[in-house]
C-alpha cells in the first residue's frame, strides 16, 4: 500500500509508555514538542509542533504493522517486537536507527529452585511461555533443546508457578517482577532496545522531508549509546 498523500503530515507511530517517554527528547532535539500526553488524552492522532508531522498512538506489537503497510511513514519498536514481525512479514520495513532507547534483556526465567542447567541437556523438552515465540525458538533451537511454546500474551510470571510451563522467555528491566513472583533469569536471550523503522515508499516519495528527522533522531541517540 502506498504511504500517505503528499498533501497530508508524516505519521509517526509510537506506543504508549516508556517508548513514548523516551522519544519525546529525540524529538525535542528535532525541534518538535508533542501538544497532548496519551496517557490523559482520549485521541489516538495527536498534532505535535510541526505542521507537517503527526504522531499515531498504537499497541507496541502493531506499530511494524502500521508502518509495513504505509498507515504510518515511520515509527519507533523494540527490537523483540521487530524480530517476530519480521519473521511473519518479512520486507516492507527500512531500520536506519537504533536509538539506544527503552532498553532491557529478553531472557529465559524460571520458577527459583528449578534446575535449569539439568532441564536443558542436549536433546531435552521443555515448555516455554512466551509471546516471543520466534526468538524462544530460536534460541532453544540453538542449544539442541525441544520446546513446546506455548503463546501468552500478559501475566507471564504466572505460567511457571501454576505449571503450565517450565519456564518463560519474555523482557526484564529490572528484574524486580521476576523476583516479586519468585522467578529467577537464568540466561539472556538477546539485548534489547527501541529502533526507528520508515516505510520504503516513504522514504522515496518523501525523503525530503523524512531524512532530517531520520538525521536529527540519529544524532540524538548516538548521545545515549
Amino acid at each position: 500500500m502506498s504511504p500517505a498523500s503528499l498533501d497530508k503530515p508524516l505519521t509517526l507511530a509510537l506506543s504508549k509508555g516508556r517508548i513514548f517517554d523516551e522519544t519525546m527528547p529525540l524529538l525535542a532535539a528535532a525541534g518538535i514538542h508533542v501538544t497532548e500526553n496519551p496517557e490523559s488524552s482520549r485521541k489516538l492522532i495527536i498534532p505535535t509542533s510541526s505542521e507537517n508531522l503527526q504522531l499515531i498512538i498504537v499497541r507496541a506489537s502493531d506499530v511494524p504493522t502500521y508502518v509495513q503497510y504505509g498507515a504510518a511513514d515511520f515509527g519507533i519498536a523494540g527490537k523483540d517486537v521487530l524480530h517476530e514481525h519480521v519473521a511473519e512479514h518479512p520486507g516492507g520495513l527500512y531500520q536506519p536507527v537504533d536509538l539506544n532507547i527503552a532498553r532491557c534483556r529478553l531472557c529465559v526465567a524460571v520458577r527459583r529452585g528449578f534446575d535449569y542447567e539439568a532441564a536443558v541437556h542436549q536433546g531435552a523438552r521443555l515448555r516455554v511461555a512466551t509471546k516471543y515465540v520466534q526468538a524462544a525458538r530460536e534460541h532453544f533451537a540453538a542449544k539442541g533443546v525441544y520446546v513446546d511454546l506455548i503463546k501468552l500474551y500478559g501475566s507471564m510470571e504466572l505460567a511457571p508457578l501454576v505449571g503450565l510451563a517450565d519456564a518463560i522467555v519474555d523482557l526484564v528491566s529490572t528484574g524486580g517482577t521476576l523476583k516479586a513472583n519468585n522467578l529467577v533469569a537464568v540466561e539472556e536471550v538477546a539485548q534489547i532496545s527501541s529502533r526507528l523503522i520508515v516505510n520504503q515508499a516513504s522514504l522515496k516519495t518523501r525523503s525530503a522531508e523524512l531524512q532530517p528527522l531520520i538525521d536529527a533522531f540519529s544524532r540524538a541517540s548516538a548521545g545515549l549509546a
